[in-house]
């Protein structure tokens, strides 16, 4: 297929993507971002309403999968349609919720949705753009993500302070309405197989190599400090400081801020300086190591030291996340399957989301913040061991 080269067409195409990917991050994360006012509001323990948050990753994750098998044999463009009206509809149906089960079944349908962005939007970059405009492109995009999630945590105090915190979710709905329309009327489809997935055999040539089985554990340690600290940051800044919940909220807008920096930063240094993703990834988490072991020891001294620290945190959890979910997937056009190795990479993002949100919750409840910033210390310290060790092999066998 002919690639896009115009400059302003490149440009257009990356603000349409980054727009959508807001759109999903603000339809996903406003459960995350509202849960200790939701469980001020209904009296539920942090436990039983992190069980939708769970769910929902552990859904996003395994439908990644599903969308990266299909996005490779159907249209992209109506993959993410079809997400987005999804969407929409468990955003209206979660404020109707009466306990955390009936939350926890809605949110994972949502979860399921959700995953009908990133692989469909991963292939139509690789089939529309040179190989320079998708790593530029596709760090834009990543930016969606931040973006969304700095609407979200400063729209949510105003909107729960209106209307209550069921609002939000409304709220998002309606962003995500008005986007499907965008979506459709801007969006360029591409050729697609249409072969009947149930009769196609899944290509996953080169994914279940030991070298990708060590770099997917390193993308599970990535997502579970990157979601799971996201997720807490603003009950741990409200429980350790004695914050009230809407400001502890506000506090997660850093957060978005220094993430856009780390992805700026970090994508810079690999178009520019060090083309091995994988050292890069390294180098960020060794970013992470030092910022988690700085807020161990000074944790509980200053309520801004802490949010800069988990800013800086996530902010080099979210690099990583660009460099090893973002940048792997187009060494896989060679086997015809990048969407289906976007699906599979990204999965592993959120299995470490599903463990790190539901185990924080327990872990602080039960051992207290010492501890569990104690463990968030030894799984960056992990992510960069295991960076460090697989980048010269990606090396010699990739670049």
């Amino acid at each position: 297929m002919t690639k896009i080269t115009d400059k302003k067409a490149v440009r257009n195409l990356a603000i349409l993507f980054a727009a959508t990917y807001m759109i999903s991050y603000i339809t996903r994360i406003n459960y995350g971002a509202i849960i200790s006012e939701m469980e001020k509001s209904t009296g539920m323990s942090k436990s039983m309403l992190s069980m939708a948050l769970t769910g929902s990753f552990i859904t996003y994750g395994f439908g990644q999968v599903i969308s990266g098998i299909l996005g490779d044999k159907f249209s992209p463009k109506r993959l993410v349609t079809i997400g987005l009206f999804a969407t929409v509809a468990m955003n209206l149906i979660i404020p109707l919720c009466v306990n955390p089960y009936q939350m926890t079944f809605v949110w994972c349908i949502n979860g399921f949705a959700q995953s009908f962005m990133w692989p469909p939007l991963v292939r139509l970059m690789t089939a529309l753009l040179t190989t320079d405009d998708y790593k530029k492109t596709a760090a834009k995009v990543s930016y969606g993500a931040s973006v969304g999630t700095m609407v979200m945590y400063l729209v949510s105090p105003l909107v729960i302070t209106m209307a209550g915190w069921k609002a939000v979710f409304v709220f998002s709905a309606v962003c995500a309405l008005g986007m499907i329309f965008i979506w459709n009327k801007c969006c360029k489809d591409i050729d697609h197989k249409t072969t009947n997935v149930r009769h196609a055999k899944i290509n996953t040539t080169g994914l279940f190599t030991p070298l990708m089985l060590a770099i997917m554990m390193a993308i599970i340690l990535q997502g579970m400090l990157r979601d799971g600290v996201t997720t807490w940051m603003p009950s741990y800044i409200s429980e350790v400081y004695d914050i009230s919940n809407l400001i502890s909220i506000l506090t997660g807008v850093i957060l978005p801020i220094f993430s856009i920096l780390c992805v700026r930063m970090v994508t810079k240094i690999y178009v520019s300086w060090i083309t091995n993703p994988i050292t890069c990834a390294g180098i960020f988490f060794l970013g992470g190591s030092v910022s988690s072991v700085l807020l161990y020891f000074l944790n509980g001294s200053n309520a801004a030291f802490s949010v800069i620290l988990s800013a800086v945190l996530t902010g080099c959890m979210h690099g990583i996340n660009n460099m090893l979910v973002s940048m792997l997937p187009p060494f896989f056009a060679k086997y015809d399957n990048v969407s289906t190795a976007s699906g599979i990479i990204n999965s592993c993002t959120y299995i470490g989301s599903a463990i790190s949100t539901y185990g924080i919750a327990v872990l602080t409840e039960n051992l207290g913040w010492d501890f569990t910033i104690g463990i968030w210390c030894i799984i960056a310290i992990a992510g960069t061991a295991i960076c460090l060790a697989c980048a010269k092999q990606w090396q010699k066998d990739n670049m």
